[in-house]
């Protein structure tokens, strides 16, 4: 099977906010997508009836919007595009009494009260997942970086995965699911596995070999459509893209691009080796695996793999040796100071650390977390906590 890939200018981005919408007064999961979308489109006189905002998305559920960048050629641009749509997104809400979050899972909504946007694909995906289908309550955010060649898409997914339990640690932020603790920095990261063809991508050493790959999965009925391949890090051949699709849900625009920021310059670095002739190492499967459960269960204090002779390091501690490294990447770029925000992260606390911290704090009442993650998404990460 013939697969072809957009040649996109190299290191490109794009990036997709999932947010949930909440009862302001309840705190509590509202299916009010749809209300939301048709009070979008009627301030946007310029589209038709039917069409759908090209920023403001519909997802899975009704408690829930996606937000859409275009083509940007730096973080900076990609947060002023995602803080217009998110004001265009509060003009819409702010009048109904819907406020908006964004974590990993909600901290206390139970999962099986959610309804299902009236669309035939999401219809398909429950009927054939059933109850995990119906379980996916749970919000992330996922970086395109551009690729200038179908040759580094493979190698620079390779890279990525290397990369996932710090991806995973600095994002983890849904400790909750339905009211009660799990014990794991991300509930999320273990529950979006269960889907057919999610999870830790395959590494394929060719393009061919992942053309082969999607060929089986079309042959054999696993899929109707290559979006439907929902791996964790991912090519993406119509946009020229590796999509990384890690991440939890962030709370705040500073930490989508302290998250982004650290992506681009990955990808970047990854494709400068690759123009150099060089090479970007793998570990073995099992090593990969391990090191996405420790980074959900553990977070910032996961212990992680970081190559194939099975040397260790705490994550945070490879986080911050890998921030300096990037530098000279992150000031080509124009991202620097994007760049250092993932050391903020690093510092105060990750999302679900912050959680916890709320949840203690308040005897351990959840209708506090979720006020918290309202107030830091209207107001930023350095806002009180309630």
């Amino acid at each position: 099977m013939k697969i072809d890939f957009t040649s996109s200018q190299q290191s490109t981005l794009g990036v997709e906010w999932e947010l949930a919408l909440v009862d302001a007064t309840t705190g509590e999961l509202v299916p009010a997508a749809a209300q939301v979308l048709d009070a979008v489109r009627r301030e946007s006189p310029e589209l038709l009836a039917d069409e759908e905002h090209p920023h403001i998305k519909q997802e899975l559920l009704l408690n829930t919007v996606e937000l859409v960048t275009g083509v940007c050629h730096s973080v900076s641009e990609a947060k002023a595009d995602l803080a217009r749509t998110l004001q265009t997104l509060r003009r819409a809400t702010d009048p109904i009494g819907v406020e908006l979050l964004c974590a990993g899972t909600h901290p206390f909504s139970h999962t099986g009260q959610q309804q299902v946007t009236d669309k035939e694909r999401y219809a398909k995906l429950i009927d054939r997942t059933q109850w995990w289908g119906s379980q996916m309550v749970i919000y992330g955010v996922h970086v395109h970086v551009g690729l200038d060649r179908v040759e580094k898409a493979m190698p620079v997914l390779d890279g990525l995965v290397n990369y996932f339990p710090h991806f995973q640690a600095l994002s983890a932020s849904s400790p909750y699911w339905n009211g009660e603790d799990t014990g794991y920095a991300s509930q999320r990261a273990l529950m979006f596995q269960q889907l057919p063809t999610a999870g830790l991508p395959f590494q394929f050493p060719s393009w061919s070999e992942y053309e082969k790959y999607v060929q089986d999965m079309f042959t054999t009925g696993v899929i109707d459509a290559i979006s439907e391949i929902r791996w964790d890090i991912r090519p993406v051949p119509a946009l020229g893209t590796v999509e990384m699709r890690v991440c939890d849900g962030l709370s705040t625009l500073e930490e989508v691009g302290a998250i982004a920021a650290f992506t681009q310059c990955l990808v970047e670095d990854f494709s400068r080796t690759l123009d150099a002739g060089g090479s970007i190492p793998t570990m073995p499967p099992w090593h990969v695996q391990e090191n996405k459960w420790r980074a959900a269960r553990y977070g910032m204090d996961a212990i992680i793999i970081l190559d194939a002779a099975g040397k260790e390091q705490l994550v945070t501690e490879h986080v911050l040796e890998t921030l300096n490294r990037l530098e000279p990447v992150a000031a080509s770029l124009g991202c620097s100071d994007e760049l250092a925000d993932v050391e903020k992260i690093v510092r105060r606390g990750a999302g679900y650390q912050r959680q916890r911290a709320v949840a203690k704090a308040h005897d351990g009442d959840l209708r506090a977390v979720v006020s918290d993650l309202i107030t830091q998404l209207r107001n930023g990460p350095d806002a009180p906590t309630v």
